[in-house]
């Protein structure tokens, strides 16, 4: 017998609707990014991209657990001398909480060019609302 290994021709790709509302950011993050790299399928194959595509709806009523809100920094640097940049995970939440959620399920998908592209298939939205009704996504009920 031998190893099925999926081809990117033949991947079949749905669209799922998550809505964040209450949920925990990482635990969220986890659940959507195996979904993006396709381990919730049999024909998940490491080295092709079998996975679906992911809208998250309410992502700004998303939770943060203990003190994160407060002692949670996002960093980043401008590439200049004394060019760090550091916001707090309270006003990350409130200002761009889109941002966060993307930022946090790029976290945990691969660091290469398979994972950048995994991470193109994620939606996020602040709202209730989004603009791929066209693709009919089914909704999806993370634990």
């Amino acid at each position: 017998m031998k190893t099925f290994m999926a081809k990117k021709e033949a991947v079949e790709r749905k669209w799922y609707v998550v809505d964040a509302t209450g949920m925990h950011l990482g635990r969220l993050a986890s659940q959507v990014a195996a979904i993006l790299r396709g381990k919730n399928k049999p024909t998940f194959t490491p080295h092709v991209d079998t996975g679906d595509f992911v809208i998250v709806l309410n992502c700004d009523k998303v939770v943060l657990t203990g003190k994160k809100l407060e002692q949670k920094i996002y960093r980043r640097h401008t590439g200049k001398p004394g060019g760090l940049k550091e916001i707090k995970y309270e006003r990350l939440m409130r200002e761009r909480s889109d941002f966060a959620v993307m930022r946090a399920v790029k976290g945990m998908l691969p660091k290469n060019s398979l994972g950048r592209k995994m991470l193109t298939k994620l939606r996020v939205y602040k709202g209730n609302e989004h603009k791929h009704s066209a693709q009919q996504p089914e909704a999806l009920t993370l634990a």
